[in-house]
């Protein structure tokens, strides 16, 4: 039979039109921005190392311009794109986008091209079924990775999902790529993607993917797609053996040298550093001898620790480095894992993360630590061994820049994989309270002298047949709560209104009250009476001062009444070396800097010398106070919340 046509991209036909959109997935990868291409096509290089080998992956980035006439098949696509109809406000945007930039004649690209690389296998054998047919996999298949034969390389593998594939084209403005191929027998192949939508074409429907492919008719029913040899020259080419990307239209948001250098960096250091890649970014060569020359670089990042709040790499640079790592033990509820931690306390760090890397040397994630997100530390963790990264790898998300539990459907394993994130947090908890207790110690009187919380005798004086007293009982401890109800602002009432019902004068109290919510956390608060005040054990409120820094943490967690609450206000009073308290002599503004609601992150106002709409997130009230230099750490008070 042979072949059909002399055209170089193919669409399958089908007999309408039923969807109109582009693929998502687009726009997700479009959303991680040169990151996300970057990240994608690096972990892929090295999934595809050659094994049995010492030498690192290298990775060769390019970013020009071509001609547009240098470019295979451009004006089949340029045709297709004049045939796309939208059918929503979205994608005739799109569209319209699309034709307006495909017409320009030096046309801005990048490429990635990889060494030491096995490359794609089984190109000879054009659409196949067999798994160890690479290129089939990666040129023909959508949502499918191949599998390595090799079970220690494949478990060890960054990808898993087989939908980052499509990054390449998401950083295309007409969703087009290439990928220029030679195996281990020299063989060399080109193939590429396009991304568009259903269309009609000289009178044909189409699907939304073509295909740079060849096409043979096998019989008079059959055809099958089989890979163009490779002469078409010039930043298509690929002489050795590995893969090459070739992206054209590049977006011009994805064109950023200085963007594309950090991407590596964040993401692969600890490749770069165990000299397991090197990357070589339009003739800057980021290797373990150099890579410090950009991450300890100002032109690239921040390098005052106490300014760190975003990009981490610097820091966890830094601790990588100069930190003897410890073990660390995380249990889920079979099994439990083995990983290296290297933790760093530094008392300048504003923002504690941890970097969660996998054995390829590739992050995964910047991890917060619920409750610890503001402490003053930095990690890395890394699995010890195949098995703890292959449950790591079980726990990304489908770009890899996360670990979740959300996106697995077996609730069995969703609900060990909950129980591992959990356990992971709580055992680095343990390291960052043991390693702060370590850095500031106390007196033993946290809890006690140095910490007070009561209710201010001016309510005891006004307990009336309105107090109700409500008992608690944890265990076999007790503890009482007393709650007055306050009354709003009294408004003028005739004969008439005083003879309301009972029901009525509920709605009417309900409506003096003003209730602040999270959906209205602005609310001006300055004129609004809090309801209730309660009275507990001393040991709700803990208090740790670090150099001009002071946390608080109230703990309601056992008092109901309190913890249903959404809001509450704080008030202080300092207290002498006899114990007698000096109401409204400490003045909050000229002491506090700031203070910071650690749950919400918003800035609390100071209003009347009290601290406003604290929120209260599952019992627990959290602050973060900057303190001016005139503030005498030495003072003790005692506090006043009311919900």
């Amino acid at each position: 039979m042979g072949k059909i046509n002399d055209k170089l991209w193919r669409f399958s036909a089908i007999p309408g039109i039923e969807e109109s959109s582009f693929n998502k997935v687009l726009e997700k990868f479009y959303d991680f921005g040169i990151a996300g291409l970057v990240r994608e096509n690096v972990q892929n290089s090295l999934d595809g190392k050659l094994p049995g080998i010492n030498e690192p992956v290298k990775i060769t980035i390019r970013t020009g311009k071509v001609k547009d006439e240098e470019i295979p098949g451009l004006g089949e696509i340029k045709e297709r794109i004049l045939c796309l109809e939208g059918r929503n406000s979205y994608t005739r945007e799109t569209i319209d986008y699309m034709k307006n930039k495909m017409n320009v004649q030096l046309v801005p690209y990048i490429s990635f091209e990889d060494e030491n690389t096995k490359g794609l296998a089984g190109a000879k054998n054009g659409q196949s079924n067999s798994d160890k047919d690479t290129w089939s996999v990666y040129a023909y298949n959508k949502g499918v990775h191949s599998e390595d034969s090799d079970d220690d390389h494949e478990k060890s593998r960054g990808g898993s999902h087989g939908i980052g594939k499509i990054a390449s084209n998401a950083a295309s403005d007409l969703y087009m790529m290439y990928f220029a191929n030679c195996d281990e027998d020299g063989n060399r192949h080109l193939g590429g993607t396009v991304q568009l939508i259903e269309h009609k074409y000289e009178d044909k429907y189409y699907r939304s993917t073509g295909y740079f492919t060849n096409i043979k008719q096998l019989d008079d029913t059959t055809t099958k797609f089989y890979p163009f040899e490779n002469n078409f020259g010039g930043i298509f080419s690929k002489d050795t053996r590995g893969l090459k990307i070739i992206i054209p239209f590049l977006r011009s948001q994805f064109n950023d040298e200085k963007e594309i250098i950090k991407s590596i960096c964040d993401n692969f250091f600890i490749a770069v550093l165990q000299n397991k890649l090197i990357v070589n970014v339009n003739d800057k060569i980021i290797d373990k001898t150099t890579i410090e020359d950009y991450i300890l670089n100002n032109e690239y990042y921040v390098q005052e620790t106490s300014e760190i709040k975003e990009e981490f790499t610097p820091l966890y640079f830094t601790t990588y480095k100069n930190i003897v790592p410890r073990e660390l033990s995380i249990k889920d509820r079979e099994n439990e894992y083995e990983f290296m931690l290297y933790f760093n306390y530094d008392e300048e760090i504003t923002k504690g993360r941890v970097g969660i890397i996998r054995t390829i040397g590739m992050k995964i994630e910047d991890k917060k630590i619920i409750g610890n997100a503001n402490k003053p530390f930095n990690a890395v963790l890394i699995p010890k061994s195949i098995i703890e990264d292959s449950f790591l790898k079980s726990l990304e998300n489908e770009s890899h820049t996360e670990l979740t539990f959300e996106h697995i459907k077996d609730q069995k394993l969703q609900k060990n994989a909950k129980r591992f994130l959990n356990n992971l947090a709580k055992e680095i908890a343990k390291v960052i309270e043991e390693e702060m207790n370590k850095n500031n110690p106390t007196d033993g009187k946290m809890n006690t002298s140095d910490i007070l919380y009561v209710i201010d005798n001016q309510f005891k004086q006004q307990l009336s047949k309105s107090i109700n007293r409500v008992k608690l009982k944890s265990g076999i401890k007790e503890k009482e709560i007393i709650e007055i109800t306050t009354r709003a602002k009294k408004e003028k009432t005739d004969s008439k209104n005083s003879k309301e019902t009972e029901h009525k004068k509920k709605e009417k109290k309900q409506k003096a009250v003003k209730k602040i919510t999270k959906e209205d956390p602005t609310t001006n608060t300055e004129d609004i009476e809090k309801n209730s005040v309660f009275k507990t054990k001393p040991d709700v409120v803990e208090r740790l001062i670090i150099n001009n820094q002071e946390y608080l943490k109230f703990d309601f967690t056992e008092a109901k009444e309190v913890k249903k609450a959404t809001y509450c206000d704080i008030s202080l009073s300092e207290v002498d070396g006899s114990g007698d308290q000096s109401k409204d002599t400490f003045d909050l503004n000229g002491n506090y800097q700031s203070v910071i609601d650690r749950a919400s992150g918003r800035e609390l106002k100071v209003i009347k010398n009290k601290i406003k709409d604290a929120s209260i997130n599952k019992g627990i009230v959290q602050l973060q106070i900057s303190t001016k230099e005139n503030y005498n750490k030495a003072l003790k008070f005692i506090y006043y919340v009311e919900v």
